[in-house]
């Protein structure tokens, strides 16, 4: 290999080390950026504050090994909750998930903070008429016979009272 070979794979190197070395602080400070607006955050929501401050600093732990490249798709876990449900009930989560189809109507209530989201929805099911309208089948006669009372006497009435005289 002659030195001008040499000279250039030297300078392709220096430029690599170069573009990595500035490439890191500008991830750190992103990081940084990010680590900072989370801490702001802490002690003005719900969570425990030292709890958040914990998470803060996970997060940008993970951040500096590449972990965190993308925003989770919640819709997409969401989704593939709905595929462990039995098929029969699988058509009804997946409108729950995607915000009602066709005749269903859905409500959202609470929040994440707050404990859970509680997803409801209404199926509005048309039954068809009955064939025919049968009456109503008379009542079996009872099998218990009725009471047996014995027959009374007329109670005797009293005799007048004489009138009291003077």
């Amino acid at each position: 290999m002659n030195s001008t070979t040499r000279s250039m794979i030297a300078a392709l190197i220096a430029v690599g080390g170069l573009a990595a070395a500035s490439s890191a602080p500008a991830q750190s400070r992103r990081g940084d950026s990010t680590y900072q607006q989370e801490l702001a955050v802490c002690g003005h929501n719900q969570q425990d504050r030292a709890a958040c401050i914990r998470e803060a600093g996970a997060a940008r732990q993970e951040a500096a090994r590449g972990g965190l490249t993308s925003a989770p798709d919640y819709q997409r876990n969401a989704l593939a909750r709905c595929a462990l449900q039995p098929p029969a009930d699988r058509a009804d989560c997946e409108a729950r998930v995607m915000g009602g189809s066709g005749n269903t109507r859905g409500n959202v209530d609470g929040s994440v903070m707050g404990g859970g989201v509680i997803r409801e929805s209404v199926t509005t099911v048309v039954m068809p008429a009955p064939a025919a309208a049968m009456p109503a089948p008379m009542p079996a006669p009872s099998r218990v016979p009725p009471p047996a009372i014995a027959p009374m006497e007329p109670m005797p009435m009293p005799a007048p009272m004489p009138a009291p005289t003077r």
